[in-house]
């Protein structure tokens, strides 16, 4: 009778079948490294990002006043003059970029002894001398040398009863978990991963060759794969388009190309296995199937949408990309030369400061403003002054 059922089973046609519930969810490290480019990117499908992205798109977009139709022709003839030197300012603008991309390259030879050490530090290679650990905190500027004394022994007494930890512990996790743009990428998965993480390099392309740049992750060895450096990189342009020269606003990415991350088995955490149960819809009888699907992660970055040769995406594929560049461009501008006041959380206090104590400011005078102009007695009203709301800033 089991042989029966058996058989039945396996002639069902999995078109008669219906999913009866999920069952089971879990990870799996099967080599499957092959399927990892047919599938779609979740990483940075992350709605705060993308609705940031048209916000800063939204806020570009204006109205003409009609004013340029209502011109007589010969002037109209002058202003394509005028645009004509706008395309050639145009080229001469990427050249510039092109000159500034040099410069660039240039000075990152010089920075990067100094990231080379920092490198050192945190992974524990080199310990710094006294001297290179003195550092005077703004906090301490008052304080007597007596108290100084006493929050020295109270450290020290701490650091006795801590086991010694070798260099920095999960520097690059923490500056990930400090950094929004890039927690938000993060799941809880990836964090025993990026505790490997022992660095980050910008590589620039060599003279000549057309320009790009190079995001280096280095990871000590460890349980989950075996390559030692990760890389994605951005490929960019600094020219006109010939269809839209106006639209030029410096170098721009064009594309991007991440690694094949060679995974231990078991340990692939891009990709998970849905066990599912079926039932017959008409005999009844039930089986379990195993599906492997895209799973949210860090590491999916490294697996970005490839473009197309004719350049053309769908939506989902240009939302993804576009909030890509975004982190390229800010793990390369930003996280790699300030890491240090990002793993503390100053530059993140710094970005903070820059967008909001402005805005507090104004309120506040307008409050204050608003205030003594109902407590003043003989204050009159403008009469032509528009509402708070529209007032320009």
């Amino acid at each position: 009778m089991a042989d029966m059922d058996n058989k039945e089973q396996a002639e069902m046609d999995p078109a008669d079948m219906e999913d009866v519930e999920e069952v089971e969810e879990e990870e799996t490290g099967e080599d499957v490294n092959s399927k990892v480019s047919r599938l779609t990117v979740q990483m940075m499908q992350n709605p705060q990002i993308l609705a940031a992205l048209q916000e800063r798109l939204d806020g570009l977009n204006g109205s003409p006043s009609g004013y340029i139709e209502s011109l007589p022709k010969v002037v109209k003839r002058r202003i394509n003059a005028l645009k004509n030197l706008q395309v050639k300012c145009a080229h001469i603008e990427a050249k510039f970029y092109e000159e500034v991309h040099e410069l660039e390259r240039k000075y990152a030879a010089l920075y990067q002894p100094l990231f080379d050490k920092r490198s050192e530090i945190v992974k524990a290679a080199y310990e710094p001398t006294d001297e290179e650990c003195e550092w005077k905190a703004d906090d301490e500027e008052e304080l007597t040398e007596e108290m100084k004394e006493k929050a020295k022994l109270e450290e020290e007494k701490k650091d006795e009863e801590k086991e010694d930890p070798k260099g920095i512990p999960e520097f690059w996790l923490t500056v990930f978990k400090n950094v929004d743009l890039l927690s938000d990428m993060l799941q809880e998965h990836d964090e025993p991963i990026l505790k490997h993480l022992q660095d980050i390099k910008v590589k620039f392309s060599d003279p000549g060759q057309p320009m790009s740049f190079t995001l280096e992750f280095h990871f000590e060895p460890n349980d989950f794969f075996s390559n030692t450096v990760l890389t994605k990189t951005y490929k960019m342009r600094s020219e006109p388009d010939e269809s839209d020269p106006f639209s030029f606003d410096g170098p721009e990415i064009m594309s991007c190309t991440g690694c094949t991350i060679e995974w231990t088995k078991g340990k692939n955490v891009t990709l998970k296995t849905i066990k599912k149960k079926q039932k017959h819809k008409g005999r009844g009888t039930v089986r379990t199937v195993t599906k492997t699907v895209p799973n949210d992660s860090f590491f999916n970055f490294f697996t970005p949408p490839e473009v197309p040769e004719n350049g053309e995406l769908d939506e989902d594929s240009e939302a993804i990309l576009a909030a890509d560049f975004e982190i390229g461009h800010f793990i390369r501008e930003r996280i790699v030369p300030r890491a240090v006041l990002y793993f503390t959380g100053e530059a993140i206090e710094d970005d903070d400061d820059d967008y909001d104590e402005e805005g507090e400011e104004a309120d506040d005078e307008e409050g204050e403003e608003e205030a003594d102009e109902e407590n003043d007695p003989d204050y009159v009203p403008k009469k032509d002054a528009p509402p708070a709301e529209c007032k320009q800033q």
